[in-house]
């Protein structure tokens, strides 16, 4: 039993700091920048808006978990549907953290290479689901948030309620099975699982699809990973496949896109990855130069960020913080719905002692 909940609480001690972070900046962006300052910007089904969400991703530190409760708090707040869609896909990828850590571990070509396929992948990932898939506007529910909202006039307040309590109230309970089944997978995935097949570089991509979907894999973690998967004789472009698709895929991410977005948001989604991760990956097989991805300098980065997870008090911390805001959540959920039910029972009976 030890060694199937082992991985779930390691996973969720990775993902906490960067979950806290991700719907902290989604109660700051909430207080402190009014909708209609952006909102107009990404509202529209309209190329206009995913570029806008596209480039908005690149200034913002967010990881690939930080990414998600933002994204969804755009679309609350009247984001398009393909403008969320693009701004999930580019933020863990094309920011300057990323970009940097990338150049640092696995060289220039792929830290090039990285955030160009994440810029490709966000606009046409925004864009088919802007064409496929219709924009709902925003439900009942956004709206009384914005409601209760304007009572509240104190922006801390506002940041933590928003951030800590009702992002967490929409969508805490399908991360939380995300990173059940996320964890479980580390446990039944062979650790064999490459070795018979490390000769075919399509196969590799396949194999690496399979795992990296699933998986929660931190942007900044994928990159570390990637190098070690190479040493042991992965393919340049099966590890790029990985780096790609690994920290903007995820169980978690695909049940709270299906829940919040749409089950037809999640496919367009989930294809426009795999096909752009796919073709970066031949392309970067067998037309550039394998000089550029040198075996020799990726081991020499690795001596300096083996990647190797140690316990952090910190992360710990993080952990029993966002289990303690969950928890609060759930039960402020219940609170407010048992409210509503006996406010529902109180209206019945006084309209039949009105009879």
């Amino acid at each position: 039993m030890i060694s199937y909940i082992t991985p779930v609480i390691l996973l969720f001690n990775e993902m906490s700091p960067y979950l806290l972070a991700g719907f902290l900046f989604a109660g700051f962006l909430k207080a402190f920048i009014p909708n209609e300052k952006y909102i107009g910007f990404i509202a529209k089904s309209d190329f206009r808006s995913v570029l806008w969400a596209t480039f908005a991703g690149i200034p913002l530190p967010l990881c690939s978990c930080g990414v998600i409760p933002t994204a969804i708090s755009l679309h609350k707040e009247g984001a398009s549907k393909g403008a969320a869609i693009s701004f999930l896909t580019s933020a863990p990828q094309t920011n300057i953290q990323s970009i940097m850590a990338t150049y640092s571990l696995l060289g220039l070509p792929f830290a090039v290479i990285r955030p160009l396929a994440a810029f490709i992948s966000s606009l046409m990932g925004g864009l088919l689901v802007n064409k496929f898939q219709k924009n709902t506007p925003k439900d009942e529910t956004a709206g009384k948030c914005n409601k209760e909202d304007k009572k509240q006039k104190n922006k801390i307040i506002q940041i933590f309620h928003y951030g800590f309590v009702e992002l967490l109230q929409d969508i805490g309970k399908w991360l939380i099975i995300g990173i059940i089944i996320a964890g479980l997978l580390v446990v039944f995935l062979p650790d064999d699982l490459f070795s018979a097949y490390l000769s075919n570089p399509i196969l590799n991509m396949l194999i690496v699809l399979v795992i990296a979907l699933p998986s929660y894999t931190c942007t900044m973690g994928a990159i570390p990973m990637a190098a070690v998967l190479m040493m042991k004789g992965l393919s340049a472009g099966a590890a790029f496949v990985f780096l790609l698709a690994g920290p903007v895929t995820s169980i978690a991410t695909m049940t709270v896109i299906g829940k919040t977005l749409g089950k037809r948001t999640l496919i367009i989604y989930l294809l426009n990855i795999v096909i752009n991760a796919l073709l970066f990956g031949l392309v970067i097989d067998y037309l550039l130069p394998a000089a550029w991805f040198d075996m020799s300098i990726i081991t020499d980065n690795l001596l300096c960020d083996s990647g190797i997870k140690e316990f952090s008090l910190f992360k710990t911390i993080c952990s029993v913080v966002l289990a303690g805001l969950l928890i609060n959540a759930f039960i402020q959920k219940l609170l407010v719905s048992k409210k509503k039910t006996d406010s529902s029972a109180c209206c019945c009976a006084d309209k039949e002692e009105n009879l």
